[in-house]
């Protein structure tokens, strides 16, 4: 894309002065973050400092009182709730801290889920989930319900659920903030990999330096705006 014989870069996903207030508290005061098709990113911040907030307004979850956000060129925060229901469901994934799997529906139900709500054949949408149990290392757990599972077996699960879909970015508030140092390793391993095979872009919000830096570049949040952009440092 070129304007005025320049070239101008279409960012997966972008907000421009971006503000949200819930009641009379400020959350985002301002925040800008473009993120790159492919790219990795880790935002971070204290507690309170709006990093949360700025992820559920880039996937269509929160919808800011002013600013913009812009999905490969286009802009969504005017669209209304169904069609942002729509984008969420067939250009984002999502993982949350804690898996928040359906307890009523099997592993192997539960992948399948966004594949089901975009309208595949049963059959063929748990094909394509149960593709995912063996590069996951959750072979024969297919059937088991959440409660059978353990928090990174369970969080692994969440991690196939957001990623079966393909989608254009994928979205994930602190994956590995309930589990231990060991299996948050892991999880990040297999998000990582797994984006980068699908050429998915991924925004991350985390707490955590050594989670923070398997992405490409950190952002840092404070008082609702984006303060620092910087290249994360592996082995940090």
């Amino acid at each position: 894309m070129t304007q005025g014989g320049a070239a101008m870069t279409t960012y997966a996903i972008e907000a421009r002065d971006v503000r949200l207030a819930f009641g009379a508290t400020p959350a985002l005061r301002g925040a800008n973050l473009a993120v790159t098709p492919g790219e990795v990113v880790a935002v971070m911040g204290p507690s309170g400092s709006g990093k949360s907030t700025l992820l559920h307004c880039l996937g269509g979850i929160l919808v800011p009182d002013a600013g913009e956000i812009h999905v490969g060129g286009h802009r969504v925060d005017t669209l209304d709730e169904t069609a942002r229901s729509t984008l969420r469901r067939d250009r984002f994934g999502f993982v949350f801290q804690f898996g928040q799997l359906v307890p009523e529906l099997t592993a192997e139900e539960n992948v399948a889920l966004p594949l089901l709500l975009g309208g595949l054949r049963r059959a063929d949408a748990l094909d394509r989930a149960r593709s995912w149990f063996d590069r996951l290392g959750l072979a024969g757990l297919e059937r088991r319900r959440s409660g059978e599972l353990s928090g990174g077996q369970a969080q692994r699960v969440a991690l196939a659920r957001g990623l079966v879909a393909r989608p254009t970015v994928l979205f994930a508030d602190e994956p590995t903030g309930a589990l231990d140092t060991l299996t948050g390793e892991q999880v990040m391993n297999l998000l990582v990999d797994g984006a980068r095979e699908q050429g998915t872009t991924v925004v991350l919000v985390t707490h955590e330096a050594r989670v923070a830096a398997y992405a490409d570049r950190t952002v840092l949040v404070r008082d609702g705006r984006v303060t620092a952009d910087e290249p994360a440092r592996v082995g940090s």
